[in-house]
């Protein structure tokens, strides 16, 4: 096996090859941490805690409010909430009863948001007070039923939930919902449900937990159906990799929101396997979160690479303790090396890039993070997790360093698109996920990614890969962010522009940016031309967008 899978020879002692999954409902990882350690938190919420007992409590009884709503086992429910207790209580609510979640990014707007539900037919939308009139404009064109109302000062501490919908107010947030006709309020509802324990039996390698939606990146985005043995496995992968577990149980610093599928296994899903504390933040704020990290000493750091970028260049990071870190694991987008040595440095901690995509619920691969690594891979296979590299066009498997597409096998790989048969039989093919990112493998059995095969660049005849490109930029002192496209170009067919943003205080020509990729990088790949911004365009998670990048050129 260890011919087959070089990648073995480089697992730590502490990390099995394969492991047994249990066939069960998912949300058994509340059920069963909440009989051990009921009395211990589960959740901290700008001030406030939840223990897992609550949690587990609550989460029964909104189980009970679907039921009394009329939902049935394998009705889709949608959760549009960002990091706070309600949408924890509602999505492990929803698996007991033994519905379908269907995570939602709370800053879609109406188009989008008509697209998600009246696809997956959600029948119950879960959202806050400030998002109300948003749905609701939606619903019509939908089959939505019922529309939960739950708001950020539900589970605030005394005397900030008293607090919070003044200033609200006094920002010019909407907060005013009208209850009635297929409308509730989330808190209301859950007083009146019953306690009683409820945990639907499923067939956890055919039933859909969750319907992830992808970005839409290649245009409209699809319903990734993940099975409860999918999401299961993929915890059990993710947990077992950082196997140095506090005694006290670990704290998790929830930056990366829970509706996004990495968020929500290496975050939500590992901090309640393991018992540990989830401290929800609710939007990226770059002061709270070191204030967070200073005050409650989180261990576990599950992040994408803006935040870390965020992090280390902010200018109170040297007055501040940060050093309870231990673990950080980077996904969702490349990770810069100058960004990973700065905040290993400041930290003491282990940040370690890792690799996955919606369809592998998402984690495939991960560097090891206290053995042997090589830095700007993205590691290796998961446990249980097969990968090779093929020829795109034949499928046929391409000797080691050789670039080709990445296709993977394991338990965490989806059941399929929803009602979307044709695409699924374009990515599956005899039981490999066919990822669409061009990478390599070398002798080690380590795993590079080069780019996404729709980003790949033609100029000149030339293949170029934005990823060759960001790295350098990376390295130059001035630049902040960085992001490469290719753009149209008479001669060359394409031709490689980067968009720049620059450190505060520090200028830089276009001739010096020349200078500097000339000496690092093959004339056919420095870019022909710059644009220096102020920000670049960015989802939720951090990832760049560089389909907006290119729409905005388009219209210039």
């Amino acid at each position: 096996m260890r011919e087959t899978k070089p990648w073995l020879r480089h697992y730590p002692s502490e990390v099995a090859p394969t492991y047994e999954y249990p066939k069960h409902n998912l949300a058994r990882l509340l059920v069963d941490s909440a009989s051990q350690y009921p009395e211990r938190p589960a959740l901290y919420f700008m001030g406030k805690k939840i223990s897992y007992r609550e949690l587990l409590t609550a989460s029964y009884q909104f189980a009970h409010v679907l039921l009394d709503l009329g939902v049935r086992p394998g009705e889709r429910v949608s959760i549009m909430l960002p990091n706070c207790p309600s949408a924890i209580i509602a999505y492990f609510g929803t698996l007991m009863m033994g519905g379908i979640v269907v995570m939602t990014n709370p800053l879609y707007v109406e188009r989008e948001l008509v697209h998600q539900l009246s696809d997956s037919e959600a029948t119950v939308i879960v959202t806050l007070d400030l998002l109300f009139d948003r749905v609701q404009k939606a619903k019509s064109r939908t089959y939505l039923r019922h529309v939960i109302v739950t708001s950020i000062k539900d589970y605030l501490p005394f005397p900030k939930n008293l607090l919070y919908p003044i200033k609200m107010k006094k920002d010019g947030a909407k907060l005013d919902v009208a209850y009635g006709e297929g409308v509730y309020a989330f808190k209301k509802l859950l007083r009146l449900a019953s306690k009683m324990p409820i945990c639907e039996n499923v067939n956890a390698d055919e039933d859909i937990a969750l319907l992830q939606y992808t970005g839409g990146t290649t245009g409209l985005s699809k319903g990734v159906m993940l099975t409860h043995t999918n999401l299961i496995a993929n915890t059990y992968q993710t947990s077992n990799w950082c196997y140095r577990v506090q005694p006290q149980g670990d704290r998790f610093l929830g930056a990366i929101p829970c509706f996004h599928v990495f968020g929500l296994t290496v975050l939500l899903n590992q901090a309640i396997y393991r018992a540990g504390m989830l401290i929800l933040i609710p939007k990226f704020d770059i002061d709270l979160i070191l204030d967070t990290i200073h005050k409650l000493k989180p261990t576990i750091f599950p992040g994408a690479p803006t935040m870390y970028v965020a992090l280390i260049n902010h200018k109170r990071v040297k007055d501040l303790d940060i050093s309870s870190i231990n673990v950080c694991v980077s996904g969702s987008a490349p990770l810069p090396l100058e960004v990973q040595e700065r905040f290993e440095s400041l930290t003491g901690g282990k940040l370690i890039e890792g690799y996955g995509l919606t369809e592998a619920s998402p984690v495939t691969h991960a560097n090891p993070i206290w053995g042997y690594r090589k830095i700007g891979s993205i590691g290796v296979p998961f446990p249980d997790t097969d990968t090779k590299v093929v020829d795109s066009a034949t499928g046929e498997e391409l000797p080691i360093g050789e670039i080709g597409e990445i296709i993977i096998k394991g338990p965490q790989v989806m059941k399929g698109y929803w009602r979307r048969e044709p695409e699924t039989a374009l990515t599956i093919k005899d039981g490999w996920l066919y990822t669409g990112d061009m990478g390599r493998m070398d002798e080690d059995g380590f795993f590079s990614i080069v780019d996404r095969k729709k980003d790949l660049i033609i100029a000149g005849g030339f293949n170029i890969y934005p990823r060759d490109i960001e790295e350098v930029l990376y390295e130059h002192p001035a630049i902040l962010e960085a992001a490469v496209a290719g753009v149209p170009d008479e001669y060359r067919g394409e031709t490689v522009k980067a968009f720049i943003v620059l450190r505060e205080g520090m200028t830089l020509t276009e001739k010096e940016l020349d200078v500097f990729c000339r000496e690092r990088l093959a004339a056919f790949k420095v870019p022909r031309k710059v644009e220096f911004r102020q920000t670049l365009p960015k989802t939720m998670i951090g990832k760049v967008l560089r389909r907006q990048l290119l729409e905005e050129e388009a219209k210039k």
